[in-house]
Order: structure tokens, then C-alpha cells, then sequence
């Protein structure tokens, strides 16, 4: 008769948590982990497997360490969800002598759930400084422009609420060293709030090391535009604010869970499992700029859109726009070259507006540019007006779609990418701060985008 080492044992969870069926080796495991015949499985790490892999609805594999009396039990083992509950299937099966006890983080298992629900994840060090922080993290908390940055303290990113006990529970918990997961913030420099879980890290002697853990959006919308006497009951904006609540959240925990999948972190997965991965992360990105296209759209088509007017440096956004786009550029092993650092142009607008405008002209630019060319951004004073242009080299545009290209929904070519809305919106947004944009093209020789402002 072979042995657990020698081939697979095999059980099975249902939606409930209870082990309904198991091989013997397996069962008598249960058993001595203290659960009783059809209940719930006794044993945490199997436990927590089966979890993590119902809640991910896919396949995990992972190597596990069970305490089994005096000594500690190695296992492989692949959970596999379905319908009914969770299959699992365990290879290895190796006694030893149990290592010494010491004090441990708490579980991972903890912020395997975390992860696999959070928006964003971070990890901050034993002085709360932030050393780690999610793609999609940086970009839901990028106020101003800004992004995060590591090394910075927690307390200088978030504004944190009291919670029922009377004082931040992020703060409460780093005293205690405990999981916390109701913490919520605001971001500084902007109105948008999260939801903040995290676990405590421990070194071997007990001591805490920081906090690892996710983000929660409460409301990811876009800041609106400051506009007068904004109706409440307009079907258009009611419609925005139904499709912005109920599709951005479940977009963004697709795309990480997508993220997840293709970077492996619960477990090798097939090579055409990682790119199909790849295609639910890039369909769910689409989607999300979809979104914030039509959260924009009804906002800049309103007859009473007002933007605010106020002095700035249109110098510094290009080059704050240029600094956000460059890891996308750097994956087409494309260049941007931005106005000099010394150089500086006053002039007048809504910040976060005209930076919104200058990220989808050079994103554009990025896009349709060919791989290794090199996208020019220049700031020049003409007249009465501050003036940015953003130059590409990719094939133009023929003077005759010159202004089609301006028009919603148009796009040149059936396949090209995108809603078709980002330069609709962008001139939009530069009328209403009495500036304009305009193309100066031809095709075949690629394509120049000139944005003004008034000067300042």
C-alpha cells in the first residue's frame, strides 16, 4: 500500500467549510487537529487555502507547513475551486521535528484575503513610512499630479478619522500589534477617501517591523469641475454617478486580481493563463477610462461649466505630465523631452485641469508614436497667450481631418485605440479656460498639438 509521501491525498471542502470527504491520511489529520467527522476543516493552513482559492475563483497552489502533534508536516497542495466547494489534492506529506516556537507574524493568510479584495496594496516600515506601493496604488493617490512617495510618513499621505474607540485604529493597532481593517483616511491635497487593512510584521524576537496591507477605494470618482448651481436631478448626471459607483470598483479588483494572476503571486499558472490574464487586466484598464471619458463628458457639456481660473506654471505641469507617462513610454522604448527645468511660463487655468489636458495630449502622443521616436514637449510665450506644444513622430494627420480629430467619438481608423473622447473633452476643458487646442499636422510627418492658455 503506497504511503501519503508516495502518492496524492485527496479531499474535499464544501461551500461551508466543512471537510466532506477525505482519504484516510487526510481524515486522521482532521481528527487530531481536533475536528469532528463533517464539520468544519480543523486544520488553519488547508483552511485558509481553500478560502483564498473559492474567493479567487481560480486554482492555488502553495507549500504548506501543518503542526501535527509534536512535529510539523510538509505538504504541496493545489486547491482547486468549483460549484460545489473546493477540491484539494496534497503531494509530500513529510514529518519532521517541529522548529523551535517563536513569536510570528500573524498569519499570512490574513493578507492573502486583503490582497486578493484590496484596490491597492502598500507596506509601511516600523516608523510608519510608506516602502512599498502598488501600481494601481500610485495611481489612485496621486493628488495634484503628485504621486506618493516612498520614505514618506503615512501620517503626511492620509488625513486619518477616529474610529469607535476614539483614535485612529491604524494608530491603535501599531500599539497593540494587531490587524487592523476599518481605518478610514483622507488622501491630502484632494477630497477622495479609502478604506486602509493592514496586518503587523514581526521580526523573530516579536518586535514590529511595520504593517503590510491594502486600500480600499470609498470614492475613486474624478474630482468634478467647480461648476454653479450644479442641478442634482439631471438624467445625464444621475446616469454618470450610477455607472461611476457601480462599475469602478469591481473594475479595479478585476484588474488586480488579473495582475495577481499573470505575476503568479498565488501560485505558478499555465503560460496561456498568464496572458489571458494580461487581456482581463488591459480589457478592465479600458474599461475604467471608459468610465472616467463619460464621468468627464457630462461634466464638460454642461451649459453652466465653470472652471477656475488661477496663476500657474504651465512649464511645470509639462513636465509633471511628461514625468507621468514615462514608464509608458519607456515600455515602447520611446523618449520625452520636456521643458528645461529652469524654464518657467506663467499663465492662467485650473491646475489639475490643465494637466489633465496635457497628459492626454502627450498619452495620445505616446500611443500612436512609432517605437524608439521621440515626443517633444515645449512651452513658448506668442503674445497674449502661454503656449504648449506637444510634437510627435508618428504618421499625422491629413489636413482635412484636422478638426474630425476634435469631434466626439471620432477615431481615424476602425482599430485605432481609445473611446474616441479624450481630445473632445481636452478641447472642451481648454475653451472653458478661454484657451484653445489646435493641430498643426501632415500626414506622414507626424503630428504637432498646440494647447494655449492665457499667459500670465
Amino acid at each position: 500500500m503506497l504511503s501519503p509521501e508516495d502518492s496524492p491525498v485527496h479531499g474535499r471542502i464544501d461551500r461551508a467549510g466543512r471537510l466532506v470527504s477525505a482519504d484516510p491520511a487526510l481524515a486522521d489529520l482532521h481528527l487530531r487537529a481536533g475536528g469532528a467527522t463533517g464539520g468544519p476543516l480543523a486544520v488553519p493552513q488547508l483552511a485558509a487555502l481553500a478560502r483564498l482559492a473559492r474567493r479567487l475563483a481560480i486554482p492555488v497552489s502553495r507549500a504548506l507547513t501543518a503542526a501535527d502533534g509534536e512535529e510539523d508536516l510538509d505538504l504541496w497542495v493545489r486547491a482547486r475551486p468549483d460549484d460545489d466547494g473546493v477540491a484539494l489534492a496534497i503531494v509530500g506529506w513529510k514529518h519532521r521535528p517541529a522548529a523551535p516556537p517563536i513569536p510570528a507574524p500573524r498569519p499570512l493568510r490574513d493578507y492573502d484575503f486583503i490582497r486578493a479584495e484590496a484596490d491597492w496594496t502598500w507596506a509601511a516600515d516600523a516608523t510608519l513610512r510608506l516602502v512599498a506601493l502598488s501600481g494601481e496604488g500610485v495611481a489612485a493617490l496621486a493628488a495634484d499630479g503628485v504621486e506618493p512617495a516612498l520614505g514618506e510618513a503615512l501620517t503626511r499621505i492620509f488625513a486619518l478619522d477616529d474610529g469607535e474607540e476614539g483614535g485612529p485604529p491604524l494608530l491603535d493597532a501599531f500599539a497593540r500589534h494587531e490587524m487592523f481593517d476599518d481605518q478610514i483616511v483622507t488622501r491630502r491635497g484632494s477630497d477622495r477617501r479609502f478604506r486602509l487593512a493592514g496586518v503587523p510584521l514581526l521580526d523573530p524576537v516579536g518586535r514590529m517591523t511595520g504593517f503590510r496591507g491594502g486600500g480600499f477605494a470609498l470614492d475613486l470618482a474624478a474630482p468634478p469641475l467647480v461648476v454653479a448651481n450644479e442641478p442634482d436631478d439631471g438624467a445625464k448626471a444621475a446616469f454618470a454617478r450610477r455607472l461611476d459607483t457601480a462599475l469602478r470598483t469591481p473594475l479595479h479588483r478585476i484588474v488586480a486580481t488579473a495582475e495577481q494572476i499573470r505575476e503568479q503571486d498565488v501560485g505558478p499558472v499555465r503560460s496561456d493563463y498568464d496572458a489571458y490574464a494580461g487581456d482581463i487586466a488591459n480589457a478592465g484598464r479600458h474599461l475604467l477610462g471608459l468610465i472616467d471619458d463619460l464621468v468627464d463628458l457630462e461634466a464638460v457639456e454642461r451649459d453652466d461649466l465653470v472652471v477656475e481660473a488661477e496663476p500657474l506654471d504651465l512649464a511645470d505641469i509639462a513636465r509633471r505630465a511628461a514625468g507621468l507617462l514615462s514608464v509608458r513610454a519607456d515600455d515602447k522604448d520611446m523618449r520625452i523631452e520636456q521643458p528645461d527645468l529652469a524654464e518657467t511660463l506663467p499663465a492662467s487655468g485650473d491646475f489639475k485641469r490643465v494637466l489633465q489636458v496635457l497628459v492626454n495630449l502627450i498619452g495620445n502622443a505616446v500611443r500612436y508614436g512609432p517605437a524608439g521616436s521621440t515626443v517633444r514637449v515645449s512651452v513658448e510665450r506668442r503674445g497674449d497667450r502661454a503656449v504648449a506644444v506637444v510634437a510627435d513622430q508618428g504618421r499625422g494627420v491629413a489636413p482635412a481631418d484636422a478638426e474630425r480629430v476634435f469631434d466626439k467619438f471620432e477615431r481615424l481608423g476602425a482599430r485605432e485605440p481609445g473611446t474616441g473622447l479624450g481630445l473632445y473633452i481636452s478641447r472642451r476643458l481648454a475653451r472653458a479656460m478661454h484657451g484653445d487646442i489646435v493641430i498643426e499636422s501632415v500626414a506622414g510627418e507626424g503630428a504637432r498639438f498646440v494647447f494655449t492658455l492665457p499667459a500670465g
